[in-house]
């Protein structure tokens, strides 16, 4: 149990430590989009201002530890507390009513969101079975959401623990003003966008 508990807790920050992507982005990621977009200020360059991850848990509904393991799972991958959804209505249909725990989210900023992204770009993506790229689910207003069947390719979970598949959605909120803006910044962050054979 005690071991459990100390992989949840939240890691000290070393004093000056900046995270590989935001050294990145500032020798660069910013340059390279300057160029790109023709910026006259790099006040105009898109960033990233923070990535929230949400793991839906429809039988939860039924089971309130199967969210409780979700939420401490979701904290192990984030390397941050998650905190439990609840829903906002009641639904017949789905035996929801207000106020039911229905899944966890985390929300990451600055340190933890760029150390989150490099695990995802390096790590977790390239373990997806026949990876062939991620899809262009862009919103028109600078962000992008990404979808993803199982929660078990992050290298924290031990699926003979973790028996349960669980979805992610990973919404990355930037400053971009167009979804042109917003692939760029993405893709030099190294998100694999699917390539189109024009």
């Amino acid at each position: 149990m005690a071991k459990k508990n100390a992989e949840t807790q939240p890691q000290v920050v070393p004093a000056g430590y900046v995270p590989t992507l935001k050294k990145v982005y500032k020798e660069e990621i910013i340059d390279k989009l300057m160029k790109q977009f023709s910026y006259t200020t790099v006040m105009e360059v898109p960033r990233l201002v923070k990535i929230t991850i949400n793991e839906g848990v429809g039988s939860a509904t039924q089971d309130k530890k199967i969210v409780e393991e979700a939420a401490a799972e979701l904290s192990i991958i984030a390397g941050q507390k998650a905190v439990v959804t609840t829903s906002k209505k009641d639904v017949s249909n789905f035996k929801l009513r207000k106020g039911m725990p229905i899944g966890t989210k985390v929300t990451l900023r600055d340190v933890k969101m760029y150390e989150f992204l490099e695990k995802l770009v390096r790590v977790a993506l390239p373990r997806i079975r026949d990876f062939n790229g991620i899809a262009e689910n862009m919103d028109g207003q600078g962000n992008y959401t990404l979808g993803l069947k199982e929660q078990i390719i992050f290298p924290e979970i031990d699926i003979d623990k973790n028996p349960r598949i669980h979805g992610l959605e990973i919404t990355f909120v930037t400053t971009a003003r167009t979804d042109q803006e917003c692939h760029a910044l993405l893709t030099a962050f190294g998100l694999p966008f699917k390539k189109h054979n024009n």
